[in-house]
């Protein structure tokens, strides 16, 4: 099973995993971070198939998918 993990503090909010999602599985949460930020996040771990495309569009490299 895939596993997405996002380092919530280094999260800018950009949306750009968001967008690339193949499977529209990420959002935005709804708390803030330390820096004022709504950190990305995953709506359901079990439906991930692993492409890394968020992790590949991630600016800031906030997010690893473990396969």
């Amino acid at each position: 099973m895939a596993r997405v993990v996002f380092d919530e503090e280094r999260c800018k909010g950009c949306e750009l995993c968001i967008a690339f999602c193949p499977r529209k599985l990420l959002v935005m949460a709804e708390h803030f971070n330390a820096k004022g930020y709504h950190p990305a996040t995953i709506l359901d771990q079990e439906e991930c198939n692993a492409c890394t495309y968020c992790a590949r569009m991630c600016p800031e490299v906030a997010i690893e998918v473990y396969k």
